[in-house]
C-alpha cells in the first residue's frame, strides 16, 4: 500500500490526463459515476508504477525514493486493476507493461479532446438488436470505427431500429409497419435535432434488410453531412482501410426494349436475371450494376464507396435520359449494407426515377415488392 501522499495539484493533473477513466489497457471505466446506480463520486485509486518503497511492487533502491510523488510515475485505476497489478499479479505487470498503459491511454485522450468541433460526429445505429451489448452494432465498436478523423459528438448514440416484430416480413403489413416506424423514429431523433443545429455530423453503423437501409439513406439525404460505415467479415471491424484497393464497377444494358425497367445490384452476391423475369414478367428492360466477382466482402476503403455513388448517380441519369422523364425503376439488391444506405442518398427526388424495392424472401419463393420511394 502506498505510504506517500501525492500532492493535490499532481492528483488534479492526473485526472485531467487520464479523463477521469481508469487507465488499465481495455478497461476504461469511468472513475466519477457507479456504472450501476450512475450515482457521482470519486472511485478513482492513484496507484504508483514504482511503488514509493523498495519492499513495494516493482520497488526499486533508488527510484522508489526519486518517484513517490512523480506523475509520470502514477497511473489512475479502478479498485479492480488497483488490487490486480498491486496484489494478485504483481509479477504479470512490469514497469514496462504499465508506463506504456499510461502513454498509450494519455496519448489517446489527448488526440481526442485536441480534436475541434468540426471533427464532431453523432453515432446513427440502426438495426434489429442495438439494445444487445453482443451485436455487431454497439458504441464501443463505433467509437474506435471512426477515429482518429472524428470523434463522439455525446457519450450516447442515436439508436433507431425496428424491434421484433410480431408480423412476418413476408406480407406487406411488415413492411409498411416498419417504413413508418423508421420514419417516426428518425424524424423524432434525426430530422428535428438537425433542423435546431444540434447534429452537425452523423456517422452511420447500419444493419436492416436492405429495403429500410435503402430508405434510411433517403431520410438522411445527400445535403445533411454524413459518413456510412461498413461492418466486413475478414477482419470483423467497421473500420476502413488506410490503403485503398482498386475496384471497377460495371454497367451492363439491358438486351431487350421494355417500359418497364429493371436495375440488377449483383454486388454482394450474384442475381440472375431470370429471379427478377419470375418477378417482374418477361417483359422487362434489365440493366445490371455489378463487379467482377460479386462478394460479401469486396469494399474496404471509403474512396471504393466514394466511387459507388459517383457510379449511380450516373446510372440513375443515364436510365432516366434513355427510359424517359416518367421512368419507374424496378430495383433488385444484392449489395453491402453501406451502398444500400448510399443509393437512397444520391437518389433526388423530381429527378431520379421512383423506386420500387424488391426483397428477397424464401416464404415468397423469391423476390417480392417491398417498399416504394417517390417523388412525394
Amino acid at each position: 500500500m502506498s505510504r506517500t501522499t501525492v500532492q493535490e495539484k499532481t492528483r488534479l493533473i492526473l485526472w485531467g490526463m487520464a479523463a477521469g477513466r481508469c487507465q488499465y489497457r481495455g478497461c476504461n471505466e469511468p472513475l466519477y459515476r457507479d456504472p450501476l446506480t450512475q450515482s457521482e463520486f470519486n472511485q478513482a485509486y492513484v496507484a504508483h508504477i514504482i511503488a514509493d518503497s523498495p519492499s513495494g511492487p516493482r520497488g526499486h533502491p533508488t527510484l522508489s525514493e526519486a518517484l513517490k510523488a512523480d506523475i509520470s510515475n502514477i497511473m489512475l485505476l479502478c479498485d479492480r486493476h488497483h488490487r490486480l497489478i498491486d496484489r494478485q499479479d504483481v509479477e504479470g505487470h512490469p514497469v514496462e507493461l504499465l508506463q506504456a498503459m499510461k502513454k498509450d491511454h494519455e496519448i489517446r485522450i489527448e488526440l481526442q479532446t485536441d480534436a475541434n468541433e468540426d471533427m464532431q460526429s453523432h453515432i446513427l445505429l440502426f438495426g434489429a438488436n442495438i439494445g444487445n451489448h453482443s451485436s455487431p452494432l454497439n458504441f464501443k465498436e463505433a467509437t474506435l470505427a471512426i477515429a482518429p478523423l472524428r470523434y463522439p459528438a455525446s457519450h450516447l448514440p442515436i439508436e433507431i431500429g425496428y424491434k421484433n416484430s410480431s408480423t412476418e416480413d413476408d406480407i406487406e403489413e411488415y413492411w409498411r409497419q416498419e417504413i413508418q416506424n423508421l420514419k417516426s423514429q428518425f424524424q423524432m431523433r434525426v430530422t428535428q435535432p438537425i433542423i435546431a443545429g444540434l447534429i452537425k455530423h452523423l456517422s452511420v453503423f447500419a444493419l436492416a434488410p436492405q429495403p429500410l437501409l435503402i430508405e434510411l439513406g433517403r431520410l438522411i439525404g445527400d445535403i445533411n453531412k454524413a459518413e456510412v460505415h461498413q461492418r466486413r467479415r475478414e477482419p470483423t471491424t467497421w473500420e476502413w482501410d488506410s490503403e485503398d484497393r482498386p475496384i471497377e464497377y460495371k454497367i451492363e444494358k439491358p438486351t431487350t426494349k421494355s417500359n418497364q425497367i429493371a436495375l440488377n445490384l449483383s454486388l454482394s452476391a450474384p442475381i440472375s436475371n431470370e429471379r427478377i423475369v419470375n418477378a417482374l414478367g418477361n417483359d422487362s428492360a434489365i440493366w445490371t450494376l455489378t463487379i467482377n466477382e460479386p462478394n460479401n466482402d469486396f469494399l474496404h476503403s471509403r474512396s471504393q464507396l466514394s466511387l459507388f455513388r459517383k457510379t449511380m448517380r450516373s446510372l440513375f441519369d443515364t436510365i432516366k435520359l434513355e427510359h424517359g422523364q416518367d421512368t419507374e425503376l424496378h430495383i433488385f439488391p444484392a449489395m453491402p449494407v453501406s451502398t444500400a444506405v448510399e443509393l437512397g442518398r444520391v437518389w433526388m427526388p423530381k429527378v431520379h426515377p421512383v423506386l420500387h424495392i424488391y426483397d428477397q424472401n424464401q416464404k415468397r419463393n423469391g423476390f417480392f415488392k417491398a417498399h416504394t420511394i417517390t417523388h412525394t
